[in-house]
């Protein structure tokens, strides 16, 4: 018996019909005599950006290139960084600003071959310096500044009026703050936010969110700031010390003023120095002559004396440091690792009655004789003393890390977050 044509094209089209709603269950279509049928929805994909944040700071100049993926109505997610660093940082260059722009270039050369050509034009170009170039006379700094926009307006990537500047103490502290936040998985910072320590070369930050109205209330108008970030105000304690980073804290302990060379055969004494110890010590490309102190008291004693009085009424003091957890990081780590209280790699965590003890027994030892680390008993003492005026108590436990997750835990990404956040 012949099957009419219209018997078969009904057959076929609920064999396709069927067909359809089993391989493709989820999303409803319609076709065209109006029947719905099913298919699968397809996966968002998330999109992807990239932000260049070179950190001038005072020993080094570092180019961090970061990669984010964000999907719709969320916040953006690092997906990866590329980072390097060269020494000296800019300031080493402020008698010959022309030859900063070469470190700089290299540096680019990173950038270009991270990121894929198509969004060179659409990724952000930034550099912010720190310490080394606040420390500077002002003509200098902006002469390095100047050369560095010239080498970004040449390249292909995206650039503004702003792309160049002197960060803010404060400003770095917070940024790494976010970071530091970030990198631990607390995005929702106003629960179990993580406080951030970091001492530089040139300068030393404190940030944390306080959590008692009696700090918001007695701290100095100038420790207190608010932020927003993912759509929230936070009101944090942030403060940056200018010259109380390592470097700077050495020259103040020997005597020495910053920018500024001792006269002909002047040398700087130093009770934090061994005894009999005599050399040369570059500093901002200054050079002194540096010596140790005759034997007399014992040296962490002398030197102990020596940085609680220079550091007087030089930083105040929260006293909710004690109940919030902190990350420590830069000088802090690698003062650490030189006298073995944590792993070079992994990091680790101390007390900081740790560094203390760690600076009675190198301080004793270098009592009997010369050291390849001349300025290990006075770093040691220095952020001892630093530690406690800021208001840790001696079994405060300090967390300290190169890396988090991977990832440089410096102000770099907060500071490339805020940026972006600032364009759009």
């Amino acid at each position: 018996m012949k099957v009419p044509k219209i018997a078969f094209v009904f057959v076929l089209f609920i064999c396709l019909f069927i067909y359809i709603y089993q391989k493709k269950p989820l999303q409803k279509i319609q076709n065209r005599v109006g029947f719905n049928m099913q298919v699968t929805h397809e996966q968002p994909v998330p999109q992807a950006f990239y932000g260049i944040m070179f950190d001038a700071g005072s020993t080094g100049t570092r180019i961090h290139v970061f990669k984010f993926t964000q999907m719709a109505n969320e916040s953006p997610k690092l997906a990866n960084e590329i980072f390097k660093a060269l020494k000296p940082g800019l300031s080493a260059y402020s008698d010959k600003p022309h030859l900063s722009t070469k470190g700089i270039q290299d540096l680019l050369e990173v950038a270009k071959d991270s990121i894929p050509y198509d969004f060179w034009a659409s990724t952000p170009l930034v550099l912010k310096a720190t310490a080394g170039l606040r420390l500077l006379p002002g003509e200098k700094a902006q002469l390095l500044l100047d050369k560095v926009k010239e080498v970004f307006q040449s390249s292909p990537f995206r650039v503004s009026n702003d792309c160049v500047s002197i960060m803010d103490g404060t400003d770095e502290g917070i940024s790494a703050w976010i970071t530091v936040n970030f990198l631990t998985g607390k995005q929702k910072f106003k629960q179990n936010a993580t406080g951030m320590l970091d001492l530089g070369g040139g300068s030393t930050q404190i940030t944390f969110l306080p959590h008692s109205e009696i700090t918001l209330q007695t701290s100095p108008i100038d420790c207190i700031t608010s932020i927003q970030m993912f759509n929230s105000t936070y009101t944090l304690y942030s403060h940056s010390y200018l010259g109380l980073g390592l470097m700077s804290a050495r020259l103040a302990i020997l005597g020495g003023t910053e920018g500024r060379p001792t006269e002909k055969d002047q040398d700087l004494v130093s009770s934090c120095l061994s005894p009999g110890y005599k050399a040369e010590w570059k500093h901002a490309e200054i050079v002194y002559s540096i010596k140790g102190q005759k034997a007399g008291e014992p040296l962490y004693d002398s030197c102990y004396a020596r940085i609680e009085k220079m550091l007087y009424k030089k930083v105040h003091k929260p006293e909710e440091v004690q109940n919030i957890s902190f990350y420590a990081f830069s000088y802090y780590y690698d003062i650490a690792v030189d006298v073995g209280l944590i792993d070079e790699e992994k990091g680790g965590t101390l007390r900081v009655e740790d560094y203390g003890r760690a600076a009675k027994l190198v301080c004793q030892s270098m009592e009997a004789g010369s050291t390849d680390k001349p300025f290990l008993c006075m770093d040691l003492v220095y952020i001892t003393v630093l530690l406690q005026e800021l208001g840790f108590q001696k079994d405060a436990v300090l967390k300290l890390a190169r890396k988090i997750n991977g990832v440089e835990s410096s102000w770099a990404l907060g500071a490339t977050f805020h940026y972006i956040d600032s364009l759009h």
